[in-house]
């Protein structure tokens, strides 16, 4: 166990990119009273950039009061900018603000309790809190002959706006997806929990970026020292920019080189909310639309939103499809390997016989010719990602059909070897994350080589190292294969089926150790009709 935490203590503490501290440091200067000397060291600091907006202004009738605004266009509400602080500060000054504005002493309080008629607004005294807000798409105000402005929050400009999910389709169930904006995405999770229990912690990682990072987690469910162990991971990181969640992944995850992912994301509101109602901890990067949820458990990569919206019945039948689907993915060329190579005797005499005519034309053995084939079909698979939405997925199917065709033509492989592999990349396809279904794509390749060397012996070799590998991963703390390993029976109605939403009255003991039940007693069951 200490071995593991110096491992992971090592792996998060590695270097990372050294920059001169003078160019690294923000200027932690102090605000000056003069407000043009004030102007003109913000734009020296953002070297006179033209998207900065600088407006000066004097108000009151007797234009007593000189005032700057300041904004970066695009990152603002300009509509809000006019209406609740250019009208409230210039053409809303009646006789009594008038006396006010004519006080010096009273003006910062009096411009922030009686004139500026937004909610946000927080003091600033340094050049450096002053930029950060600045360009993070706050309003900043400024007052001649006063040390001291204000930050106004009125963030806008444009976004995608809330759209389906592109990385995990259901039929039945929510369609809303997260988007880049941090704020919009903790707003689509206050939406399915509404108890004031859904906590929101804030970081800004990142020296040159200075990314807005969100940590949410339920209260009084959510295990405190997964909490601390998230706020001291993600405190370590020192590094330039953050521009997307896979930066936060990789810093923070528990094994570096295995492969695979210790950390759960989703792209769906829904799947976030039912892993924080677990005790699990969410971790959202402003700019993406990937939430991280830690800990990241083998089972979560399986399960879908959708085995919840159906019935019993159906949610564990797909559940163990996909159980079976990852067999096939893994050693679907591996087992054909074996069998064709050293156990021809466990196949059927007429099939053995209709494989030996197939590969009789064949000049490479049955490893090289899998290898090929596999290779080749990551090939497309990867050019369809990549080409042009409009004709990534003709030309997936047609580079497909046809190189696969020409291919059995040519005597280059065998049709069997071509039917082999497009099952297993089907196979592959029916696991709900992404990231998962990468993990065993990559292994596929090592079984295969076990395969052509040692058969159906080496094929159990690797079976049983991987699962002992699996068996030693954690993630934050919990182990990685739980509730299989360690076996938690009370756990096990959610991962292989599903066992109907009455009877799932306790939430996983190993994650959720402070409030374990769902409800304070079991549901009773359905009751029957009688006719």
């Amino acid at each position: 166990m200490s071995f593991l935490k110096k491992r992971r203590k090592n792996s998060v503490k590695r270097p990372l990119f050294e920059q001169d501290d003078q160019n690294m440091e923000t200027n932690k200067e102090l605000l000056k009273t003069s407000l043009q000397e004030n102007i003109q060291h913000v734009k020296q600091l953002l070297g006179n950039s033209s998207d900065i907006v600088i407006r000066e202004i004097q108000i009151g009738k007797k234009q007593l009061v000189k005032v700057c605004i300041f904004y970066t266009d695009g990152l603002v509400d300009t509509n809000s900018i006019q209406n609740f602080i250019m009208e409230s500060i210039m053409l809303d000054i009646h006789t009594g603000q008038e006396q006010i504005l004519s006080s010096q002493q009273n003006i910062l309080q009096q411009l922030k309790d009686c004139i500026l008629a937004v909610g946000d607004i927080r003091d600033v005294t340094e050049f450096s809190s002053l930029l950060t807000s600045l360009l993070s798409g706050d309003v900043i105000l400024l007052v001649d002959g006063h040390a001291q402005g204000f930050t106004i929050g009125m963030r806008g400009g444009k976004d995608r706006g809330v759209m389906e999910a592109t990385t995990e389709t259901i039929i039945r169930g929510p369609k809303e997806g997260f988007t880049e904006k941090l704020r919009t995405n903790t707003a689509l999770i206050r939406r399915k929990i509404k108890t004031p229990q859904l906590w929101l912690e804030s970081k800004k990682i990142g020296k040159l970026t200075i990314t807005d990072v969100g940590i949410m987690y339920i209260n009084g469910i959510v295990n405190d020292k997964v909490v601390e162990e998230v706020h001291r991971r993600l405190d370590r990181i020192d590094i330039d920019g953050i521009l997307e969640s896979g930066y936060i992944e990789e810093l923070i995850q528990d094994e570096t080189y295995s492969p695979f992912p210790t950390i759960y994301y989703s792209e769906r509101p829904d799947v976030v909310a039912a892993e924080l109602l677990e005790g699990k901890v969410a971790i959202l990067v402003d700019g993406t639309p990937i939430v991280l949820v830690v800990p990241g458990l083998f089972v979560s990569f399986i399960q879908s939103s959708e085995d919840y919206y159906q019935r019993t019945f159906f949610s564990s039948l797909n559940r163990m499809l996909r159980f079976f689907c990852i067999l096939i993915a893994l050693l679907g060329p591996s087992v054909y390997i074996a069998l064709t190579t050293f156990h021809q005797e466990m196949l059927p005499t007429p099939l053995l016989i209709g494989l030996a005519a197939q590969r009789e034309g064949v000049p490479f053995p049955a490893f090289i010719e899998a290898l090929l084939m596999e290779i080749g079909f990551e090939i497309l698979r990867e050019a369809g990602l990549r080409m042009p939405r409009a004709i990534g997925p003709a030309m997936s199917i047609v580079g497909t059909l046809v190189i696969g065709t020409a291919a059995v033509d040519a005597g280059i492989v065998s049709a069997a070897m071509v039917i082999v592999v497009a099952i297993t990349a089907v196979a592959s396809f029916v696991l709900p994350s992404y990231a998962i279904s990468q993990s065993f794509r990559m292994l596929r390749f090592p079984f295969m080589a076990l395969a052509a060397s040692f058969g159906l012996f080496g094929i159990l070799v690797g079976f049983i190292a991987l699962v002992l590998h699996m068996c030693s991963l954690r993630s934050f703390e919990v182990p990685y294969m739980s509730p299989f390993a360690p076996f938690i029976r009370e756990d096990i109605k959610d991962t292989v089926i599903r066992v109907p939403i009455w009877r799932m009255f306790s939430r996983p003991r190993i994650i959720s150790q402070k409030n374990n039940k769902r409800v304070q007693s079991s549901a009773p069951k359905p009751p029957r009709n009688n006719m």
